[in-house]
């Protein structure tokens, strides 16, 4: 950078060089006027004003207004850049300190400060596709947030009753996808989200597309894609509004993007890829003619299955019928019954014995309390006398002159009055 002061001072030194007064050749100019001379000098010269300069990227400043400062460098010299805000964000991938770039613009000057520098209307990569290196980036941002884990991918219905599809109206693949499905699967019902697919408003309305479809009740599964086309065409699959609108998707996402050989960050976030819209619609419903096929095998294998059952059972059946136990049932109650006489008779025997044993004990231990018993004493002419409170008399002296006293003999009892004691 070549402030304006010592452009005006290089220019003094060349007219005193030529020994001829400085009012004499020429006017006395201000730095403004020389400034803006040079300014206009830089701006008219073809070559300047829409030159590629290679570099490397250093002293990167984006500024809260969306302008975008740096310095281009290389082994010898610098350059100070501007990258406005128009042109900054359409930039297609994120520049970086140290990054070897190719900056499209035109030099001019910057009167505050007198020095010239390079507006930047364009700037891509050195050797490597702006492009490709903003899927990288993207890619790798992705990655980090667990946009791709396979743990994240959701299955799809086997048979969805509505198809929600987020794609142009008027390509070819709707119109292929619906003939698909309709040929296929015609129970489905079929609901479109027109959308752009491409151009500077198509990320924002594919967003828009999906969180619409993910508003409507009853939605089993969502194609979103478009026909084939160049890498600026399909691009928009390719931002991070997209990516982060499939991943917010409450229902199951089938990218289907260009053709087979198309990858996008769209096909990484969905739950499922699809080579083409035409195939996504294949797998977004069964065939009717293959479902018709299952189902008819499914009847020949239960039928079969019930088939064999049955032959089983009344091969078991005939086994069992043929057994003797079945065929002369007597034979088995028969010897059941005769054990159980045979076990009836001994349990009697042995009950008619244990009764006489116990008898016979009874009736000795009867004769053993008989000869114990007061009664059998009382019976020989002995007899009890008590008080009139129950209190048996064993001591005369317990007894006064003149107090009744009851005695008990084998047969009643007397109430007699004591007249006189003796020790």
């Amino acid at each position: 950078m070549i402030p304006c002061q010592q452009l005006v001072e290089a220019a003094v030194t060349a007219l005193d060089k030529r020994k001829e007064p400085l009012g004499y050749c020429m006017k006395i100019l201000s730095v403004t006027e020389v400034t803006r001379y040079i300014k206009d000098k830089l701006e008219n010269d073809l070559l300047l004003a829409n030159v590629w300069v290679k570099g490397e990227i250093s002293n990167l400043k984006i500024h809260t207004s969306g302008h975008m400062y740096l310095t281009l460098k290389d082994r010898d010299a610098c350059l100070r850049v501007v990258i406005f805000r128009s042109r900054a964000r359409s930039l297609p991938f994120r520049p970086a300190n140290g990054m070897s770039v190719i900056v499209r613009g035109y030099i001019s000057v910057y009167e505050r400060d007198g020095s010239y520098q390079l507006y930047g209307e364009s700037m891509e990569p050195d050797g490597l596709g702006a492009l490709y290196l903003a899927f990288e980036q993207l890619k790798q941002k992705l990655a980090a947030q667990g946009l791709f884990d396979r743990g994240r991918k959701r299955p799809l219905p086997k048979i969805p009753r509505v198809v929600g599809i987020v794609t142009s109206p008027s390509g070819a693949a709707v119109q292929d996808m619906l003939n698909i499905i309709g040929r296929r699967w015609p129970m489905a019902q079929v609901i479109l989200a027109p959308v752009l697919v491409q151009g500077e408003g198509a990320p924002a309305s594919i967003a828009r597309g999906i969180a619409q479809m993910n508003g409507l009740p009853g939605v089993d599964v969502l194609i979103v894609g478009r026909g084939g086309g160049s890498l600026e065409e399909l691009w928009a699959f390719n931002t991070e509004e997209v990516a982060l609108a499939i991943a917010r998707s409450q229902i199951p996402v089938i990218s289907a993007v260009g053709h087979e050989t198309d990858f996008t960050i769209a096909d990484m976030v969905a739950d499922l890829r699809a080579p083409t819209p035409s195939a996504a619609a294949e797998l977004v419903v069964p065939d009717t003619r293959e479902m018709a096929r299952y189902l008819q095998l499914l009847e020949q294998r239960i039928v079969k299955g019930m088939t064999n059952g049955l032959a089983r059972a009344r091969q078991r059946l005939q086994q069992c019928t043929e057994r003797q136990p079945l065929r002369r049932p007597y034979l088995i109650t028969g010897n059941r019954q005769q054990m159980l006489d045979a076990l009836t008779g001994s349990l009697q025997r042995a009950g008619k014995l244990l009764l006489a044993d116990k008898t016979a004990r009874l009736a000795g231990l009867a004769g053993k309390l008989h000869v114990l018993s007061p009664l059998a004493t009382m019976a020989r002419g002995y007899s009890i006398t008590t008080t009139r409170e129950g209190k048996v008399v064993t001591d005369a002296g317990s007894i006064d002159i003149g107090q009744t006293v009851l005695v008990l003999l084998h047969q009643g009892k007397l109430a007699c009055q004591v007249e006189s004691k003796s020790d």
